[in-house]
């Protein structure tokens, strides 16, 4: 009875996919001269250990070269640390509790293990789909939904059919070559601290690939407007980048993140339920070599986001497109205790996020402004001059693109699901507040403005008792159900 349970549902959820693809596909507008292109590049798994976000170390200069052409947003947040609830929300320009998605998939055969958005949302116009509905020509080259990596690379995902026009799947060396890939769990890599310093060139790695397909696809669509996903799969463990990378950070020069006596304790508990049993007892020199590795895949990832903006002075198309950067969510390196993601702490939340192109004012200019990943959907649409849905849930940027002093919104909100219960974290221009079932199992406020690596717990201090009741009540507002 389950079993047709299942076939019931997936059924039904074809059936709205290829009715939405075919209304796609049947109502675009005939493509208007002078429309702004948009090319969206998105890494996986990326903190902001960048050298234009002031990390003294890691080298990235072509995301630089990106900064210097337009805003740098400092204070960016994810909805949900964790890809597919990530990328089901930004892409759809609506929050985890709309979408419905709480967990990544549980692979093929599991795939009722996390519902697609589409299950909950079913008429809902993403991202892409709504510039496809207007005359654009919109394709994936990558990761834009969420893979399981390495498992997934080369095929299509848990993709959404309605948002693309075509999609394109490249797969590497690094997918042919896992044998060599050193793990701390054998066989087992995607969820797992893993690395490899690669033998051969850029080109045969799949961000090589995914680079060269996404300049390709450019070159063939110039003439019209296109709206292009490119979707990069590093720093995602496995931490896969050729040698010269890793030859680029010394391992025995970096330093460990300190952590504060409830990082040691780890209270309250569910701040710290993302630790693996398997990164418990790591060695100074392997904590040091992984972040050489992590470190090594964000300059490699660097490089290939070099090759699209050549691609694009070269074709002549840079003043006439869009350009956004973003990550999925953030990353932990060993700081808090903590690695990889799926926690409510600063490093776990923040993303980075530069938007260039034409006729944004700031151009060049850092912004301290608050911003979320759905913002970047009605931000797209109304810099494209294309009529937004009137459910998104995010805000336009544009103010802070022309004024980066400018503010859209006092707070940002990012949510984690432990087994049955909630934990959320609500982010002001000064303070970081996260509560976890409600308070029931713990509340942490932090003030970042004095405490930016969240050393200090002040919830129970009763000087912030206001400041806790305030943000308290703003995650209430934001945690209750989306009605339209």
């Amino acid at each position: 009875m389950n079993s047709m349970r299942v076939l019931s549902k997936t059924l039904a959820l074809l059936l709205i996919v290829a009715a939405t693809s075919f209304a796609a596909g049947t109502t675009a507008a005939a493509a208007e001269p002078g429309k702004l292109n948009v090319v969206l590049m998105f890494a996986d798994d990326l903190n902001c250990d960048m050298h234009c976000y002031g990390h003294p170390h890691v080298k990235t200069p072509n995301l630089d070269r990106l900064a210097a052409r337009g805003v740098l947003f400092q204070h960016a947040y994810c909805q949900f640390p964790l890809c597919s609830p990530s990328r089901s929300s930004f892409m759809t320009g609506r929050r985890p509790n709309t979408t419905r998605v709480h967990r990544n998939p549980g692979g093929e055969g599991q795939r009722q293990t996390s519902p697609h958005f589409r299950e909950a949302i079913p008429d809902t116009v993403t991202m892409p789909q709504l510039f496809r509905n207007n005359g654009y020509y919109a394709a994936r080259v990558g990761k834009l939904y969420h893979y399981g990596v390495p498992g997934q690379i080369g095929t299509n995902g848990f993709d959404d059919p309605p948002s693309w026009e075509e999609t394109f799947n490249p797969s590497g060396r690094d997918k042919a070559e896992e044998d060599k890939i050193f793990t701390l769990v054998p066989k087992s890599y995607g969820a797992v601290l893993s690395w490899l310093a690669a033998e051969g060139t850029d080109a045969e790695q799949t961000d090589g690939k995914i680079a060269a397909q996404a300049v390709k696809v450019m070159e063939q669509q110039r003439d019209k407007p296109f709206f292009l996903g490119v979707g990069f799969f590093r720093p995602h463990t496995p931490y896969v980048a050729p040698k010269k990378y890793f030859d680029m950070y010394q391992p025995g020069e970096i330093k460990l993140a300190e952590l504060s006596a409830d990082d040691q304790t780890r209270t309250p508990g569910p701040a710290y339920a993302s630790a693996k049993k398997e990164q418990e007892g790591l060695t100074v020199a392997l904590r040091q070599e992984a972040i050489q590795a992590y470190w090594a895949s964000i300059s490699f990832m660097d490089a290939q986001v070099g090759l699209v903006l050549d691609g694009l002075d070269r074709l002549g198309l840079t003043d006439k497109t869009l350009i956004v950067f973003s990550s999925d969510h953030g990353y932990h390196l060993s700081d808090h205790g903590l690695w990889q993601k799926m926690s409510l702490f600063e490093r776990s939340s923040r993303v980075p996020l530069i938007i260039a192109g034409p006729g944004i004012k700031a151009a060049g200019k850092k912004s301290a402004s608050l911003a979320e990943l759905v913002d970047i959907y009605p931000t797209l649409a109304d810099l494209a001059g294309l009529p937004a849905p009137e459910y998104l849930e995010g805000k336009s940027l544009k103010p802070v693109l022309n004024d980066p002093n400018a503010t859209v919104k006092t707070a940002a909100f990012t949510q984690v699901r432990r087994g049955e219960f909630d934990g959320y974290a609500v982010r002001t221009d000064r303070y970081r507040y996260i509560t976890w079932e409600q308070g029931r199992r713990g509340e942490q406020l932090f003030d970042l403005q004095e405490d930016s690596r969240e050393t200090k717990n002040l919830a129970q201090d009763p000087a912030h008792a206001t400041t806790v009741a305030d943000l308290k009540q703003r995650i209430v507002e934001y945690s209750k159900p989306v009605t339209k």
